[in-house]
């Protein structure tokens, strides 16, 4: 991340990882949610099924939650993806 950022792109950023943040409290909130759901329509049914969908989106949870929260603040993964296809382009465009 620049040091010389100017209080917009501070602004910009923070209002940008704190959407991050709220997403995944969000979907949090909803695993849990719907899990409790699952769970008791389990249970009513004498099954035990409702393991399976918890583990798999918890391993989505997970993962949504590394990338919030784990990933480097500044990684800009996106930004350079799309710089490498800008250049990409620019390069085909020369030709």
């Amino acid at each position: 991340m620049s040091s010389n950022m100017t209080p917009e792109d501070i602004e910009r950023l923070a209002r940008k990882r704190a959407g991050k943040k709220m997403g995944w409290y969000i979907h949090a909130f909803v695993y849990i949610a719907v899990n409790i759901g699952l769970a008791l329509l389990s249970s009513f049914s004498g099954r035990h099924w409702a393991i399976f969908p918890a583990l798999g989106w918890g391993l989505g949870l997970l993962i949504h939650g590394m990338v919030v929260f784990v990933a480097p603040p500044g990684s800009n993964f996106r930004e350079r993806l799309v710089q490498q296809e800008r250049d990409r382009l620019q390069e085909q465009n020369r030709r």
